[in-house]
Order: C-alpha cells, then sequence, then structure tokens
C-alpha cells in the first residue's frame, strides 16, 4: 500500500493563535483544525462558532472575516476530509478494485486517513445539514462517489464467488456502508485502538463470520 498520508492534528485547548504575528495560513488551519472537531463532535446543528473561536484565540468575528458564513465554515472542514477519505479508498482498491484483500485494505486505508482525527468521519455524514445548502450538495456529491466505488468493489466480490446477481450487490453495498459506519463508531469509542489494530480486528471479525456461514449456522 501507498504511504498513508501524515494524520489529522488535534485542535487543542484554547491557544494563542490570535495574537499577533501569527502567519495566516497557519491561524486558518488551527480555525479549520477546532471547527472540524467542532462540528464532528457535535454535529452541524448544535455546533458553536463561539466555541470554535476561543479554541483557537480569535474573535468570532475574525472567524467570520476567514471563513465567512457557519455553512462556509463546515464546507472548508468537509472539502479536505471528503477528498482525504476517497483518495484513501481509491488507493486501497487499487485499478478497478483489483487489489488482494480489498475490504480489508478499504478499512485500513479509512482508519488510517481519520487517524488523529476520527471525529472527521462525522463531518461527511452529518444527518444535521441544512437540506437544500451547499453543505448538503456537497456532502451529497462525496456520499455518491463513495457508493459508486462500494458498488463497484462489492460486485466483484460478488464475482469472484460466483454471483452475478445485481440485487446481491446492491444488497451487500448497503451492508457494507452500514459495517464501516458502525466500525468507525465503535472505534472513536476506543480512542487506544490504532488503525492497524482495528484492521486485525476486522480481519478476525470477518474471519469468524466466514467460518459461521460455512458451517450453515447463518440463514
Amino acid at each position: 500500500m501507498a504511504t498513508p498520508p501524515a494524520p489529522f492534528s488535534k485542535a487543542g485547548t484554547p491557544s494563542k493563535a490570535g495574537t499577533k504575528g501569527v502567519p495566516r495560513e497557519h491561524r486558518r488551519q488551527q480555525m479549520l483544525e477546532a471547527a472540524t472537531e467542532e462540528f464532528g463532535t457535535r454535529g452541524y446543528a448544535a455546533a458553536s462558532l463561539p466555541v470554535i473561536a476561543a479554541r483557537v484565540g480569535v474573535t468570532k468575528t475574525l472567524l467570520h472575516q476567514y471563513f465567512g458564513t457557519k455553512e462556509d465554515l463546515y464546507v472548508a472542514c468537509l472539502v479536505p476530509v471528503g477528498d482525504r477519505l476517497l483518495d484513501a479508498i481509491r488507493t486501497a482498491m487499487g485499478p478497478e478494485g483489483t487489489a488482494p484483500h480489498t475490504p480489508l485494505r478499504v478499512l485500513d486505508g479509512i482508519f488510517t486517513a481519520l487517524e488523529g482525527r476520527r471525529e472527521a468521519w462525522f463531518v461527511l455524514y452529518d444527518t444535521t445539514l441544512p437540506p437544500g445548502g451547499e453543505a448538503a450538495r456537497r456532502a451529497s456529491e462525496y456520499w455518491s462517489v463513495i457508493d459508486r466505488l462500494a458498488a463497484g468493489g462489492t460486485a466483484e466480490l460478488l464475482r469472484a464467488a460466483g454471483s452475478a446477481d445485481p440485487l446481491d450487490a446492491d444488497a451487500l453495498k448497503y451492508v457494507w456502508r452500514d459495517l464501516v459506519a458502525t466500525l468507525v463508531r465503535w472505534w472513536v469509542k476506543h480512542p487506544e485502538q490504532t488503525p492497524a489494530a482495528m484492521t486485525r480486528r476486522c480481519a478476525r471479525l470477518f474471519a469468524a463470520a466466514a467460518t459461521l456461514t460455512s458451517d450453515g449456522r447463518t440463514g
């Protein structure tokens, strides 16, 4: 697998980012990190711009000067998260999803991409976004691309197993999407688990599920 990108950095506790002498781009990045954490942990609807500003030691007014509205700030957080996850998934799948052990590679890529900023997953999958707004539109675009990749990957897995039924592929896509979301949620609750440890755990779970199926103990 390709060398993973550097992990997200933590926004941490309130800093002196608002003092003079801080380079503009550095201050902007601090704001984005704080906003990603706030949006990811509280959701768009409950997120507080004053809290984000205070976390990096700036005023709410300055935050608006840098990013505009709350929705503009959300989009500025969403795009790098979505791009990062898409790149990780595409790299893991390889050309046309032909990489070996693709499901585990995809999970490992997702865990690695999120390490250091696990709540960023919920920036991409936020159910509180204003319907019809720019943030919802951009998020939906990422969801669509990820779903297409998932559809291609699950169809390829089924073909390898001897099934060409399109409904099987569609059902498995939904199972996969919910499985990934559930695993990320579990991982967020267990911060001591590294991406590598999570990938190994998934391998054990998949192996156990395969054993149950082959033994005829499931439907």
